[in-house]
């Protein structure tokens, strides 16, 4: 309960008090007081009304205990009470326009990516600065100091806590979606550690999608973000094996894929891609709802994919898609026009760094009896990948390979 009303609380002491520093500290203190009463007095009826009025309370006392702050208090309160008079303190405070908000505060697009994501995790997600710092893979004290230049930024630039308006939200969009992506992606696939998976971070992301999906309910892009993260997430328990060893598609069971999150995710595919051209997270929801469909992987509809993968081409036209449609034309016509594919990305620099790739090429190669090339593409593999489930399995196929090769019988 603490983690679904953490992001109202905030949003609506922001926007009462102006200050993102301010509001995050007396949302942990009336959390806090939650935790020294409630099991004492009981729950109350409506609590995240009692969390709200604790935290408003706790704000106006350290505002007025601090004489600088004074004056901009009476400012703040006299605007607030003339634009929007406060609720009841007994209201329920359930405020979906305010937390809509922060979600476009936080993915501003004056502020640059990587501070985005991080202050998205830390505020919404409420996730700790050294849980985002891991994430990110650098030091508690560097992402710190990011999230302090990020609200910087905010305060300095006066970006506007608010939501954009008609005109400016297909530019405003996007940008929010692709912070909530980059929040599932680090989630489905780690960047690095022992674990292939991290759980906690791809729920907040399907919870903070879900949130979205309510307060923009006519935007398509949004369901199809929320379709994807929940057609790929429903495969979580398959994809490791007990000792946390990474599974393949081809090889999970899928019995243990989670029905009742597909179902959720395939009746919001035609929600995303009906009523005008396709966009990208809508594609790679429809693609990966083909996968959920099917029995196994040769009975997978391959042609589609191939499809599909066409038409995200080109509405969205990236390297990894390349990549991810050679693979799939390697499914439907054979690892030698699949090879012919990746072989023609070679150069792209935007691949260089990702394991996926020769790992891609490494199983193609493996395939065609080509074992020396393929023992070259798992070696480059294996240098690149961060997770050591992804490393114990291109080990495995590195010895593999190596066992085939007459130059090293």
């Amino acid at each position: 309960m603490f983690r679904e009303e953490r992001g109202r609380l905030l949003a609506s002491l922001v926007r009462r008090f102006g200050d993102l520093d301010l509001a995050e500290e007396v949302t942990s203190e009336a959390i806090e007081a939650a935790l020294v009463h409630w099991p004492v007095d009981g729950v109350p009826a409506r609590p995240g009304a009692w969390l709200l009025t604790t935290a408003r309370r706790r704000a106006v006392d350290r505002l007025r205990r601090d004489r600088a702050y004074a004056a901009r208090l009476a400012i703040l309160q006299v605007e607030a009470d003339r634009a929007d008079p406060a609720p009841p303190a007994d209201a329920d405070a359930d405020l979906p326009d305010e937390r809509l908000q922060l979600f476009f505060t936080c993915a501003h697009p004056a502020l640059p990516a990587e501070d985005r994501t991080a202050l998205t995790l830390r505020c919404l997600a409420g996730l700790t600065t050294p849980e985002v710092a891991r994430a990110f893979l650098v030091p508690p004290a560097t992402m710190a100091q990011r999230i302090v230049r990020a609200k910087r930024k905010i305060r300095e630039a006066r970006i506007p806590f608010r939501v954009p308006g008609p005109d400016e939200l297909p530019d405003r969009l996007p940008g929010v979606l692709q912070v909530l992506y980059s929040i599932f992606t680090e989630g489905y696939a780690a960047s690095s550690g022992a674990r292939l998976q991290r759980l906690d971070l791809a729920e907040e992301a399907i919870r903070l999608a879900r949130i979205l999906r309510r307060l923009l309910p006519a935007e398509r892009e949004v369901a199809g973000l929320l379709a994807l993260m929940l057609l790929v997430h429903a495969r979580r328990d398959a994809r490791t094996g007990p000792d946390g060893e990474l599974v393949l598609l081809a090889d999970q069971d899928r019995g243990r894929w989670d029905q009742q999150m597909i179902d959720e995710g395939r009746d919001l595919v035609p929600v995303a891609l009906t009523g005008g051209p396709p966009g990208p997270y809508g594609v790679q929801a429809a693609i990966a709802a083909l996968h959920d469909e099917a029995a196994d992987v040769a009975s997978t509809d391959w042609p589609q994919i191939v499809a599909l993968y066409d038409v995200l081409l080109a509405v969205a036209p990236s390297p990894v898609v390349a990549l991810n449609r050679a693979v799939a034309v390697a499914m439907r016509d054979g690892p030698a026009a699949g090879l012919a594919l990746l072989d023609e990305l070679a150069d792209e620099p935007r691949l260089r760094g990702y394991h996926p790739y020769p790992a891609a090429r490494g199983d193609l190669l493996r395939q065609l009896g080509r074992h020396a090339e393929a023992v070259a593409a798992y070696r480059a593999a294996l240098d690149l990948a961060g997770t050591e489930p992804e490393r114990a399995h291109l080990r495995r196929n590195l010895r593999a390979a190596e066992g085939h090769d007459p130059d090293r019988a």
